[in-house]
């Protein structure tokens, strides 16, 4: 899919403002009433998802097949939460890369006040921890190099994600790697305020953004894909 100038989109104060309200009147009967305008303000998302897929097909494979199938439902699943309000007060959508070869993902979340760009390893198997940590344990040089760059550190500041109390089973206190072993997950978040997410360089901004997560996928692509001899399958 290439990308074309028609699907350039900038997303518009009303998507904001609708949310903001939702936020506010979080009940069925208001969204209800709402609905036409919901799915309005849905579609101009809808159309900013399909011009980001098609920046990201421009430097990537994305299996994802459009905008529409990136976005995730509005609806809260409210079964198991405590929090019974039962609509999202946020858009966000993710696209997978093609094939086994390609490791990562690429998310978007738009909410008053709180919109990123984000992408990385959110709930990594058993078996990826396993080979990621043994990685960093045997050399970790090739991932701090990443994450310390100049590009990497103007983007995300530095890598984020749920980590362990201590050290992970069969590792030492001690390593010296140990900072980036104690991670269970490994993602890459950037923030963009209200204003950002309305100017109509934002899509630039967001594309730009995902670009600059490709030396961290394609290092854990290579950590995650190849054998002991450092071969893909």
């Amino acid at each position: 899919m290439k990308n074309k100038s028609a699907e350039v989109t900038t997303i518009p104060a009303s998507s904001i403002e609708f949310l903001t309200q939702l936020k506010a009147n979080n009940t069925r009967e208001w969204f209800n009433a709402h609905k036409e305008e919901f799915i309005a303000q849905q579609t101009y998302i809808e159309e900013f998802a399909s011009a980001l897929l098609g920046v990201l097909n421009l430097t990537d494979v994305i299996e994802t097949q459009s905008g529409k199938k990136s976005l995730y439902r509005i609806y809260r699943d409210t079964r198991f939460s405590k929090d019974k309000t039962p609509y999202k007060s946020h858009w966000s959508g993710s696209f997978k890369r093609a094939s086994k070869q390609r490791r990562g993902g690429y998310y978007f979340h738009i909410e008053a006040g709180n919109s990123f760009v984000a992408g990385g390893f959110w709930a990594p198997s058993p078996a990826d921890i396993k080979l990621i940590r043994e990685d960093i344990a045997f050399d970790g040089t090739p991932l701090r190099k990443i994450i310390g760059s100049k590009e990497f550190v103007a983007n995300f500041g530095t890598l984020k994600g749920e980590q362990l109390a201590t050290a992970p089973k069969g590792f030492a206190k001690n390593d010296p790697e140990i900072d980036l072993l104690r991670y269970k997950q490994f993602l890459l978040v950037r923030k963009f305020d209200d204003e950002e997410v309305l100017d109509p360089g934002f899509l630039q901004h967001a594309g730009q953004t995902f670009a600059a997560m490709r030396p961290f996928f394609d290092y854990m692509s290579a950590v995650l894909t190849g054998d002991a001899n450092g071969e893909t399958e």
